[in-house]
């Protein structure tokens, strides 16, 4: 049990306003596994009066001062990895193994990377008789989701803290526990008192508190769609600056001459990673109709070994989904794609054994591209299987959805695959399998939202430009 009393707030540790709780508990046995307050606007405001009232020493700094902070914030992370580890599978339900190279490594990784990125960034420049300078935005309200609770706040936190902005994180009340150990360790780094405030609340009250606070410059929200749009509106009144990291239904198209075997159980692993619980997962697989048959049978058998299972269990590849709520949402879309007459190729609503919020791995094929299951963010482990014609059917299906965020292209020819991945509207494309990439651009075109993650894209969110004219002689 990881029992928290308090706030982290001005560099202390700091009663609520309120008396509320929230309980997280194991999404496997539904056991607790912690304990939060829960905030009102009151603690928000707190916060942010912090943040404003430690911006102006904090952005002063050198790149080299944060930099050296936010190295040894990631040496800290370094010595907690497997806590970690085990403390997002407790809260999320992702299995073990992947949260000891996912959950834990990709967040430390990227603390070190944005430690070294505020060392090296060039925050002057020079174009003729013009001094450019990339100035930190102010106070930023980071807002994350659950599914990968310390890497989305790492993408936003670290490279906002690399930039020189101030920041208040509103981690979501579903798993906010590895926030409040990240607060832990950025006290223990030395970060000055105000420049990282943490408070945790509900969307309604502390959400919208944060998003209108007048206080905040920019917002950076990652989550639904339908709650980005929200935040969009509400942050229209002041004017403040919004970077929006929303929903997706990424296709992974297989051209005539893929390489069939690795390309279905490729889709199938990037499908199901974290149940499904991700908002770049490859949920449409588009294939050619001549070859259905064999990429039918290659995905029942690659889902066959996704076995609901305890996700402590190292052996074990498909955890419980993340809450009740969140399994009678997956469950509804299972149901709706039986009735729209997809055929059933593995999985369904058999019920999984136990008290954990488990799905099984399910695979649709021959999906109406214009179905429910096709076109909606169905966010549990559920893999739509779409057959195409031609090359321009395929296209017109992958960019057939509101959405835009990632997808992925196989083909022998790579210049052909990558060909048809420049006419894919959508932010990032895998081609033929290839790794991800820490320092590349993150983010979505459409209703996916707006602006970038990661590498030097993300720190230039959190940098605004200043032109110093000069005169022509200086």
């Amino acid at each position: 049990m990881m029992n928290y009393d308090s706030f982290y707030i001005g560099g202390a540790w700091v009663p609520p306003e309120g008396t509320g709780e929230f309980v997280i508990a194991s999404p496997t046995n539904l056991k607790p596994v912690g304990r939060v307050p829960a905030g009102i606007p009151a603690d928000v405001a707190k916060a942010v009066s912090a943040a404003r009232g430690a911006f102006a020493a904090w952005s002063a700094t050198s790149g080299a001062e944060r930099g050296a902070i936010l190295a040894c914030a990631a040496e800290l992370l370094e010595g907690r990895r497997e806590d970690i580890a085990q403390l997002i599978t407790n809260e999320v339900g992702m299995p073990i193994k992947m949260s000891r190279a996912i959950q834990a490594g990709l967040p430390i990784e990227a603390w070190k990377r944005y430690a070294e990125r505020a060392k090296t960034h060039a925050f002057e420049t020079r174009l003729a008789n013009s001094r450019i300078l990339e100035v930190p935005v102010g106070v930023v309200a980071c807002i994350t989701p659950w599914n990968y609770p310390l890497h989305q706040v790492t993408a936003k936190v670290a490279a906002a803290l690399a930039a020189g902005c101030t920041v208040v994180l509103k981690p979501s009340e579903v798993a906010p526990l590895s926030a409040f150990l990240l607060a832990e360790v950025l006290d223990q780094a030395g970060l000055p008192a105000g420049v990282f405030n943490l408070v945790v609340g509900n969307g309604e009250s502390v959400g919208e508190a944060l998003v209108t606070n007048s206080g905040v410059d920019m917002i950076s929200f990652t989550g639904s769609t339908a709650v980005g749009k929200r935040i969009a509106r509400l942050a229209a009144e002041n004017l403040t600056r919004v970077s929006l990291e929303l929903g997706g239904k990424s296709a992974a198209v297989i051209l005539e001459d893929g390489d069939l075997e690795r390309a279905v159980k490729n889709t199938v692993n990037a499908c199901f990673l974290n149940g499904g619980q991700t908002c770049s997962a490859l949920t449409r697989l588009l294939v050619p109709e001549s070859r259905y048959e064999e990429a039918k049978a290659i995905a029942a058998k690659a889902a066959s070994r996704f076995v609901p299972g305890d996700p402590v269990d190292d052996q074990t590849r498909l955890g419980p989904l993340v809450s009740e709520r969140q399994k009678h949402r997956v469950l509804d879309y299972i149901g709706k794609g039986i009735e729209s007459g997809a055929e059933l190729v593995a999985g369904g609503l058999e019920p999984v054994d136990g008290p954990g919020h488990f799905v099984r791995a399910t695979v649709f094929g021959r999906v109406d591209p214009a179905s429910d299951i096709a076109q909606e963010e169905i966010f549990g482990p559920v893999l739509s299987i779409i057959c195409y014609r031609d090359e321009d059917e395929a296209l017109a299906i992958a960019n057939g959805t509101r959405y835009g965020l990632a997808g992925a292209v196989w083909s022998l020819d790579e210049a052909r695959a990558q060909d048809f991945a420049a006419r894919m509207e959508t932010g990032q494309i895998d081609i033929n399998g290839a790794p991800f990439n820490l320092d590349a651009p993150f983010g979505g075109f459409r209703h996916s939202g707006y602006g970038r993650e990661n590498g030097p894209f993300g720190l230039s969110e959190f940098l605004e430009e200043r032109a110093l004219q000069l005169p022509q002689d200086a």
